[in-house]
């Protein structure tokens, strides 16, 4: 595969956004914009990227982290004047420069590989990506010679109504052959009403020095849209779940209804899974085979293994192991691991504790910061008292015990092996393996109770 160097453009702040996070760190399918537009850029081949940043640029950095270069724009003067701040790393270059836009986050892997290729299969100095717009208003046309060869790009404003019937519009992104670029981007002027510099302008001027401008159409015009406002942000996230309900479906997942499922771009899902309507797969999350998730389940950043079936719970940051059951509205927090055949009933909120194989807390319980064997029965209501107020504490429960319903383990406290608690018991003390603990008030009854109250 022929390899090449991205500068995307990422320096501009969305003023249509009306926000103060900058545009290409708005979110599309669980991860920004921009970070969408790398990974399409890597998968291609690309073997160096090169973000450029203005507003917000110490921002996009910590966001994006180190797995690209990043050059600053200090005045946001146009788009030729963003990649000429690449200039420095990347003048002695040879080979193809391919100019991307940070907010494009439906550019797909394939597309790019095949735009390179056919620029370099083409020998131009230059190419342009193009797109079949249906309703072209707005875009620059892409006037072309007989030969296929750009002849001019016009603007919407300054087309003939000859031009205007063109549909064959300017993506905005762009391959460069590396010294022909920074050699035409130094003639580049700021003579026009924006007195800005254009990196279209760099195709007139390798045209009139003889050189030969290339087009490559996209087969989908979606893949090429820009995003410059919410709405058009909203437009990018359901093609996305689109394409990524598609990919789950190929590979053997069933979706009730794709139109009510919400699936980020880097989650996986194993075959003979079945996803019911209102189910969100978000963040880096995991789901094995043969699974039953939702209706109105939430999973963020979680894996789960295989034979999982979850329905209206809610799990992130955790590790749900094989035929796990979860019932109706429980709340799994971070740094849960609820091991295999463990069966959790309706209202349960696990919380930093590792429950293990083949336990039950059928409902309406709180374990916080626990320690639980295999085995265990955790009775109704049953909590886990983990706070005093200043800190923390474990609960340690072993293997086979038996907690009684309505029943508190005082943290830092030890149920032991084969241990009992009776019911409405409140635990302070450490329990010995193979014994019962009971430990209630004793009732007593006062007379006239109410008459005193009165």
């Amino acid at each position: 595969m022929l390899d090449f160097i991205t500068v995307i453009l990422a320096a501009g702040k969305g003023t249509r956004m009306k926000s103060k996070l900058p545009k290409v760190l708005h979110r599309a399918a669980g991860k920004p914009m921009l970070q969408h537009v790398i990974d399409a850029a890597d998968a291609a081949g690309a073997r160096r990227n090169i973000v450029v940043t203005g507003f917000g640029g110490e921002t996009v950095r910590r966001a994006i982290g180190d797995s690209v270069e990043y050059v600053e724009q200090k005045e946001q003067l146009g788009t030729g004047h963003a990649v000429l701040q690449t200039e420095p790393l990347l003048g002695g270059e040879h080979g193809t420069i391919m100019v991307l836009c940070g907010d494009t986050p439906l550019l797909t892997a394939e597309l790019l590989a095949r735009f390179h290729e056919e620029h370099v299969l083409a020998g131009a100095k230059a190419s342009v990506l193009t797109a079949i717009m249906p309703n072209a208003k707005g875009y620059g046309r892409v006037v072309r010679r007989d030969n296929g060869e750009v002849l001019k790009i016009v603007e919407h404003k300054d087309a003939t109504e000859e031009e205007r019937q063109i549909h064959e519009v300017n993506s905005g992104i762009y391959c460069f052959d590396a010294q022909a670029l920074f050699s035409a981007l130094d003639k580049v002027t700021n003579d026009n009403a924006q007195g800005e510099y254009y990196l279209p302008d760099v195709l007139s001027i390798l045209r009139d020095a003889g050189e030969k401008i290339w087009a490559v159409t996209s087969d989908d015009y979606e893949s090429t849209l820009g995003i410059n406002s919410r709405s058009q942000l909203a437009i990018a996230e359901r093609i996305l779940r689109r394409r990524k309900t598609e990919e789950l479906m190929a590979d053997g997942v069933t979706i009730i209804d794709p139109h009510t499922t919400f699936v980020d771009a880097d989650v996986r899902v194993g075959m003979d899974t079945v996803i019911y309507p209102f189910t969100f797969l978000e963040g880096d999350t995991v789901i094995g085979e043969d699974c039953c998730i939702g209706p109105h389940v939430r999973f963020q950043n979680t894996v789960v293994g295989n034979g999982v079936k979850a329905h209206y719970a809610y799990v992130h940051d955790a590790q749900i192991d094989d035929d796990v059951d979860l019932g109706q509205f429980n709340h799994i927090r971070p740094d849960s691991h609820i091991s295999a055949d463990v069966k959790l009933g309706n209202f349960v909120e696990v919380k930093n504790s590792d429950i293990g194989v083949g336990s039950k807390l059928p409902h309406l319980s709180y374990i916080g910061d626990c320690d639980m064997g295999a085995h265990v029965n955790m009775g109704c209501g049953t909590i886990t008292v983990n706070y005093d107020g200043k800190k923390k504490y474990r609960t340690v429960v072993g293997d086979h015990a038996f907690v009684g319903c309505n029943s508190n383990l005082v943290a830092p406290v030890t149920v032991g092996t084969n241990a009992y608690v009776a019911a409405g018991s409140t635990i302070t003390h450490d329990v010995p393996p193979d014994t019962l603990s009971i430990a209630r008030a004793r009732q007593k009854e006062i007379e006239g109770w109410h008459d005193k109250r009165g």
